[in-house]
């Protein structure tokens, strides 16, 4: 009937309009529901796509392979229905998850918050899900959970902040009960909940949300690996994300001021240098002479002819001793500073120094024999590759562009830096660099500052910016034997003296400004107040060398964790690493911890003739101060990206669960095991500890690098590699 009143309608004058009325109501009608109808259908689709890049669901009976073949899709399509049904209901549990993590704060996103937002144009959507091989969605950088199976399951917490934004905490591999068994190591690792970083993180979990876990593998045991050699320009010296080529034109520069990667990760091997590469000198002798050929370098010849702390000798490069730049002898410039000011005591009082530039590595060498540990700073802006001479002698050394941004330390851990004869313009753009040492610098702690001849001009300008920022004048003087004038600073112990500056500048930085955020940081031009409270480090100095290694510091709430953490490593080096697994330690004198937590490791081999690099990755808790406070040194990395030191600079590499809490963050972990074989010199070892699932594929990845398994050992499903880089290349 209503059709046909309709029809009757339509004979009315009017019944022309009425139609193309009725005819658009009924298209609107049908495109609405074609749309509602249609869009399930394709976020289903959608979600599969990018399902296959984060991991695998957790579902019941199914075994749900991966999307990105066309073969897996067929066997898809060939379950049965009920089967299908079930997996879109664990897809849809899936994306509510994704979605909930994609709101989430970032665990350790270091780049602009413009790369985090939320794309809503589905094609950008689109290109947003399909990674490549070995890729991961990057879901604001949470990390996977640990398998269904583990009586231990970790969650994320979100807390410390590293790089200035708030950084998830992870559960850290701490304490066990050891027992060796036949001369092999038996260990259980015990990763419990970090409760008093838990605690201090509340305030930052406030409006958070908590993101699920996703589980999948590390490593993909069914790829199979062929590696090439670097092209790059820098060829056997190829550092990364400081050699980062960009050609414009026909120029084509690779020596950055800032660190600046390549936006995927490189997955090729550096080649070793053309002329022949051989085992280095043993320390000590190699603080006397290296190998010329592991460091040639196109403009080193020309910077030894002009330099007498440093000759050729046959093979070989030379040092004298007690040769330096300042003219008198190093042992000399180092006395006469302590004469000037007699609380200088090196070895007791001062343990760890910053020396920024590598433009003598005999100053290092000479406060070496005092017990002091100095870490060079290679500024990578001369192009001689100094940095790689200090490594090369065995000193501890790490290599940071020194431009616009914080350098990867936290706020007072050094008890003195040095700067001998840098080209440092400390008083330029608002005077950054000199509040950059002072950041870094511990309240009370001690800037040498020495050159040979003074500038009238920089010399005002320099006395204005440190009596601005209330830096005391210790001593001035101008050693008539080594020709070099001597400044002396000491930092303020409390915040009283700021109060009674009359000129306001440079202002004081805002209370929430985080002085510990060192990662893709820009350095401001404001003053950090002295830490007051007693649960801040930097309160108190340090016990003297060596009793501040054993003595915990009174900031710290849980020292039961940091005691335990001693006694575990300590247990473990003795019964282990030195004895049990094949290692030559007469070979080894650089040594980096990739996942340090309290310095437990390196603190085990301080008998040992070792310095040890504590890295602390900036999405863990932040515990790089408790380091420094007992007399090592580390700094802040992402490892995600490449890290900033020469190729071939360690003998060992000691990664401790370090694959394990990289899940759903890097794009390829298979890049920290390129990185590995980068910084690792041939002839050097890797001690990895980890889950087995992660532990079995890396040993495929190690072989297919042509690494030697020296060992292998598994419990409970964790365990152990050990193995040595041969000093073949593909």
């Amino acid at each position: 009937m209503a059709l046909a009143r309709l029809g009757r309608q339509a004979k009315r004058p009017y019944g022309f309009c009425a139609k193309v009325t009725a005819v658009a109501v009924m298209g609107l009608c049908f495109i609405v529901l074609w749309s509602v109808f249609s869009s399930s259908s394709t976020s289903v689709t959608v979600q599969r796509e990018s399902f296959d890049d984060i991991g695998e669901p957790a579902s019941g009976n199914a075994k749900v392979r991966t999307f990105g073949s066309q073969t897996n899709k067929k066997q898809v399509e060939k379950h049965e229905s009920s089967e299908k049904v079930k997996f879109e209901s664990d897809l849809e549990k899936v994306e509510k998850k994704v979605n909930a993590s994609s709101v989430s704060s970032s665990v350790n996103k270091h780049k602009s918050e413009k790369k985090r937002k939320e794309i809503p144009n589905k094609k950008k959507e689109k290109e947003k899900v399909k990674l490549p091989e070995g890729g991961k969605r990057e879901d604001n950088g949470s990390e996977e959970s640990e398998n269904e199976d583990s009586q231990k399951e970790e969650e994320d917490e979100e807390g410390l902040v590293v790089d200035g934004k708030e950084q998830a905490l992870e559960h850290e591999g701490e304490v066990s009960e050891d027992t060796d068994e036949e001369g092999v190591l038996v260990e259980k690792v015990d990763q419990e909940s970090e409760e008093k970083l838990e605690d201090e993180s509340d305030e930052s979990r406030k409006g958070k949300k908590k993101t699920k876990k996703i589980k999948g593998p590390v490593f993909d045991p069914k790829v199979q690996y062929s590696w090439k050699l670097c092209n790059a320009r820098s060829k056997h010296n190829y550092i990364p994300c400081i050699d980062y080529e960009v050609s414009s034109g026909k120029l084509q520069s690779y020596r950055h001021t800032e660190r600046s990667c390549p936006r995927t990760p490189p997955m090729c091997l550096v080649p070793l240098p053309h002329d022949g590469y051989r085992v280095p000198v043993r320390w000590p002798e190699s603080k006397v002479k290296i190998l010329y050929k592991n460091v040639a370098h196109p403009k080193l010849a020309a910077f030894i002819k002009k330099h007498s702390w440093v000759m050729e000798s046959e093979e070989y490069l030379v040092f004298p001793q007690n040769q330096s730049e300042f003219k008198g002898g190093v042992f000399h410039y180092i006395e006469s500073i302590e004469e000037m000011v007699p609380d200088i005591e090196w070895g007791k009082n001062i343990r760890v120094v910053l020396d920024i530039g590598c433009t003598d590595s005999s100053f290092v060498a000479s406060l070496f024999d005092k017990d002091v540990l100095t870490l060079s700073l290679g500024l990578k802006n001369d192009l001689v590759d100094l940095a790689q001479v200090a490594l090369e002698r065995g000193f501890p050394t790490l290599v940071s562009p020194f431009g616009s941004r914080r350098l990867p330390f936290p706020s007072g851990v050094f008890d003195a830096i040095h700067c001998g004869g840098c080209t440092v313009t400390w008083h330029s753009s608002g005077g950054r660099h000199l509040l950059e040492m002072n950041r870094i610098l511990r309240p009370g702690g001690y800037f040498v500052l020495s050159t040979k001849h003074d500038n009238i001009e920089d010399e005002e300008a320099m006395t204005t910016l440190t009596a601005s920022i209330c830096w005391n004048i210790l001593a001035h003087k101008t050693d008539d034997v080594g020709e070099v004038g001597v400044k002396i600073y000491q930092k303020p112990e409390s915040n009283d003296i700021y109060e009674l500056r009359r000129k306001k500048h440079p202002p004081l930085c805002k209370e929430n400004e985080n002085p510990d955020a060192a990662w893709y940081i820009p350095m401001t031009t404001c003053l950090h107040t002295i830490p007051s409270a007693i649960e801040q480090h930097g309160t108190e100095w340090p016990e003297e060398w060596p009793k501040r290694l054993e003595t915990y510091p009174d900031w710290l709430n849980d020292k039961d964790k940091l005691i335990a953490d001693t006694k575990h490593w300590t247990a473990i080096v003795d019964k282990s690493y030195l004895t049990g697994v094949g290692i030559d330690w007469a070979n080894v004198r650089n040594v980096m911890d990739m996942k340090a937590i309290y310095g437990g490791f390196a603190a085990a081999l301080i008998k040992q003739k070792v310095w040890v690099m504590n890295v602390v990755p900036v999405h863990a808790p932040d515990t790089l101060p408790v380091i420094f406070d007992r007399g090592l040194v580390g700094a802040y990395h992402d490892w995600c990206e490449s890290f900033s030191t020469y190729p071939r600079s360690y003998d060992l590499l000691h990664a401790d669960h370090l694959f394990s809490r990289l899940k759903n963050r890097c794009k390829q972990p298979v890049s920290i095991v390129v990185e590995m074989d980068r910084i690792l010199r041939p002839g050097g070892w890797a001690i990895i500890r980890d889950k087995v699932e992660i532990l079995d594929p890396l040993e495929g990845i190690l072989r297919s690098l042509q690494w030697e398994i020296r060992m292998t050992f598994s419990q409970n499903k964790e365990g152990i590699i050990c193995a040595k880089k041969t000093m073949w290349r593909p």
